[in-house]
This record gives structure tokens, C-alpha cells and sequence, in this order.
């Protein structure tokens, strides 16, 4: 927790997913796609950079993204590892994500990108 009463969070993300939140302003997160029913925000940033270089996300350019949420909002969610990883990891179910969005405090940032 930062001494600003916010969580750090990390999203790995493809070209495209990139592409929308941009269009937000660097506000908001899109729905995810349909065949998707959580979000998952990381915890750890050399998690979300190792998930950015391996996982398989559309697109030839890969990016990690920070983003702060107000925690006391978050603790309405399970903190779980995926895929037997040790990096914890928010599971927001997408019908959700809109309210999640609206805990968001400051934009969106795009802290690295791999090609």
C-alpha cells in the first residue's frame, strides 16, 4: 500500500487492448474479451514484465502497464497465483470491471514495451 492510501497494480497487455486505453484518456480498462471472465491485475512488477514477454497476447508489440486503485476498494477481492506462479494476482470478475475502473486514481501508464 503507497502512502497515498492506493494499491500499485500491473496489466500486461497487447497492442490493441493498449490501442482502447488510450482512447480513455488513460482512465479505464475495456472489457475484457467474452471467452475472458476476470481481470487480472499483478502485484508484482517483475511478474507482470516476465507475463508481458511470455504469455501470448495479440500482437507482435507486448507492454506492461501501472496503475493505482484506492485499496480499500480491493479488498473485496481474492488475491490468487495463476498457472502455479508465485505472483499474486487480483481475480475482478469483468462484470466488475467498470467499478474498478472507477477506484482508478491518476492515468493509466505504460511503463515498458517489448517488441
Amino acid at each position: 500500500m503507497g502512502s497515498d492510501g492506493t494499491t500499485v497494480l500491473w496489466h500486461p497487455m497487447g497492442q490493441q487492448e493498449c490501442d482502447l486505453v488510450r482512447e480513455t484518456g488513460w482512465r479505464r480498462w475495456p472489457p475484457p474479451p467474452p471467452d475472458r471472465l476476470y481481470f487480472l491485475p499483478i502485484l508484482r512488477e517483475d511478474f507482470a514484465i516476465r507475463a508481458a514477454r511470455e504469455w501470448d497476447l495479440v500482437g507482435s508489440v507486448r507492454y506492461v502497464a501501472r496503475f493505482h486503485v484506492e485499496t480499500g476498494f480491493l479488498a473485496r477481492y481474492s488475491t490468487r497465483s495463476f498457472g502455479g506462479s508465485a505472483a499474486p494476482m487480483l481475480w475482478v470478475p469483468a462484470e466488475e470491471l467498470d467499478e474498478l475502473n472507477a477506484h482508478i486514481v491518476g492515468p493509466i501508464e505504460v511503463t515498458h514495451e517489448f517488441q
